[in-house]
């Protein structure tokens, strides 16, 4: 499933509600994540999971094709940890 058909899933189990309403109601909710993992801070959706930024340390790796060996910069990562009840619901 991709951004379009999760639009028109959600559009046609609300009553009233325009394809074009779910599109902006959407795009606002996953721009509010972005900004609240950019400030630092975590989302978390009870039922659902939680989406937070982790930590990744600097690392030595090896390049593939040559196996020269690199240093790997330290970064930070978008996670998302899904909840008990959404695993409960994935697994019955």
């Amino acid at each position: 499933m991709n951004k379009t058909d999760l639009i028109k899933t959600a559009a046609s189990k609300i009553e009233g509600a325009t394809q074009k309403d779910i599109g902006i109601t959407l795009d606002a909710i996953l721009e509010s994540i972005k900004e609240e993992l950019v400030s630092g801070g975590k989302v978390a959706l009870v039922g659902f999971g939680t989406f937070e930024v982790v930590e990744r340390a600097a690392r030595t790796g090896r390049n593939p094709q040559t196996g020269e060996t690199i240093e790997i910069k330290a970064s930070k990562a978008p996670k998302f940890k899904a909840s008990k009840v959404l695993k409960d619901v994935v697994n019955a």
